[in-house]
């Protein structure tokens, strides 16, 4: 008896070691592109084109961004954003930190930037016989040179070719240094005019809203909100991970150019509505930061709508803002109020545009 109960005992305990080595992840692959999913934890994604590989520890999986076979502070996604962040600022030369400090120029897929003079392998695009979704020369020279990761999309040639685009961009800069990926952002892409610069190329393919002082005239915080949650999806598929705007704005001087980007003249309804915007955009099924969340670039800090006679706070010539009857606290209150103090578990807008 004795003899039995020490041969089931040994096996209870390989039971116990074996089902302890069992990974908690999964792993997909479609093309070139590979999928990591946690049970319970996050799902990471990298490109084979990149050289990244997989580090295992406690059964879970991260990327080995950086290419040293050994778990990173910052590579390991269990800590915290404040603690990934040190770490990784520890790590860079001053150059790379500058870098992160730039954005690009405004970059048409393809085509590369609106001010000309962009190459593919030194010719032009016309000549080059590149694919509409490969990178300009220019383009890799200011995300590898210029450590330049923040950049500006405008036309697209097709939502297709956007994704195929950032899927590019995103294996390129993952290939080498610390694999800090690329922000791609765009202005609003939703308004109503389908041939505008934002619009143009995915006009059609993504979903078409009223301005935002349409949205404003329905006095409706939650379809602002529900817009938001259905152009955030769009702009993840597009690979656009922050969105500049809302524009929250009060607007106070009809002659200012930019009066149909904000959410009207009313303080109590333009926070309203800017919170229920970012909340919109920020938060993944209404649970805080998730996999379809897009950060919300607030503008412009501390409020460009008083500019003196209508003119633009963008250019010298708008270089002055008043604030008749002393109503500065009003311009202030759709950020601090709004933009600020959000209620779906983000917090608050992911950055501010002054």
């Amino acid at each position: 008896m004795k003899k039995v109960s020490s041969y089931i005992l040994t096996g209870f305990v390989v039971v116990i070691f074996f089902t302890c080595k069992v990974s908690k992840f999964t792993q997909s692959q479609q093309g070139n592109i590979h999928q990591v999913i946690h049970s319970g934890g996050p799902t990471l994604g990298y490109s084979s084109l990149s050289g990244i590989k997989i580090l295992e520890k406690d059964r879970l999986a991260f990327k080995d961004l950086n290419k040293n076979g050994s778990l990173d502070i910052y590579e390991d996604w269990r800590l915290t954003a404040d603690q990934r962040a040190k770490d990784l600022a520890s790590k860079m030369s001053v150059e790379q930190i500058a870098g992160l400090m730039l954005y690009s120029g405004h970059q048409a897929i393809p085509g590369g930037g609106l001010r000309g003079g962009t190459t593919y392998k030194g010719q032009t695009y016309d000549k080059s016989g590149a694919r509409p979704s490969d990178l300009s020369d220019q383009q890799k020279d200011f995300l590898q040179k210029d450590n330049l990761r923040h950049v500006l999309l405008t036309r697209v040639h097709s939502p297709e070719i956007a994704a195929e685009w950032n899927n590019n961009a995103q294996a390129f800069v993952e290939g080498f240094g610390f694999g800090i990926p690329a922000n791609n952002s765009s202005d609003p892409r939703h308004g109503i005019v389908s041939d505008a610069e934002y619009n143009l190329g995915s006009a059609g393919n993504i979903s078409m809203w009223p301005g935002s002082l349409g949205l404003a005239a329905s006095f409706d915080p939650e379809l602002v909100k529900n817009f938001g949650e259905i152009a955030s999806r769009e702009y993840r598929a597009l690979g656009i991970a922050t969105a500049l705007s809302p524009q929250v704005d009060l607007a106070t001087e009809p002659r200012w150019n930019r009066f149909r980007g904000t959410f009207g003249e009313s303080p109590v309804l333009a926070t309203n509505m800017a919170r229920a915007y970012i909340e919109g955009f920020q938060s993944t099924a209404r649970k805080g930061w998730g996999m379809e969340s897009v950060n919300a670039m607030v503008k412009h800090w501390p409020g460009g709508g008083p500019e003196e006679a209508g003119r633009d706070g963008h250019y010298g010539y708008g270089a002055y803002a008043v604030y008749p009857g002393n109503n500065l606290a009003d311009h202030l209150k759709v950020f601090t109020e709004g933009a600020f103090k959000l209620k779906d578990g983000t917090g608050s807008a992911s950055a501010v545009m002054p």
